[in-house]
């Protein structure tokens, strides 16, 4: 009977241990979905290569940058000058903001120009939409979903 009750102990503690790590797992795994400040994505966000931009948004889409990361937003704007892909952050921050922006509305959009899959697009730090801004990165490209976290 002894021995028993140690097997189930053991037992016990085994599965209570795998459970925790497999949620420990799990927690680690989600974090900010690919998009937090040490990634190689946030790492293609260059402050000396910021420039700001104004059009028509003429596509709103759903996008995964690179592999392993949770889906972001993306506008194209169409400027004077060309139409452009801008990331703006992951989809579950984006869509939990007040502002909403959709296709035919003018906006102004500040960000790091970048070469992602061989084009031009910009990595957006903040996006204003009349008198309406959504703050996206701080100055230093620092995302403002990661919360007080710093580089």
């Amino acid at each position: 009977m002894k021995r028993i009750r140690i097997f189930l102990v053991a037992i016990s503690v085994v599965t209570l241990f795998l459970a925790a790590e497999s949620f420990a797992r799990k927690g680690m795994s989600k974090g900010s979905g690919g998009w937090g400040p040490g990634t190689n994505y946030s790492k293609m966000y260059d402050p000396a290569t910021v420039e700001t931009i104004r059009g028509e948004v003429v596509g709103v889409e759903q996008i995964t940058p690179m592999k392993g990361m949770s889906y972001g937003v993306h506008l194209t704007v169409k400027t004077d000058k060309e139409t452009i892909p801008v990331h703006l952050g992951p989809g579950w921050f984006i869509e939990n903001q007040d502002i909403d922006i959709g296709p035919q509305d003018q906006v102004e959009v500040k960000g790091s120009r970048i070469t992602f899959d061989g084009k031009p697009a910009l990595i957006a730090r903040e996006v204003k939409k009349g008198e309406e801004t959504l703050t996206l990165r701080n100055e230093e490209g620092f995302p403002v979903w990661s919360g007080a976290r710093r580089r």
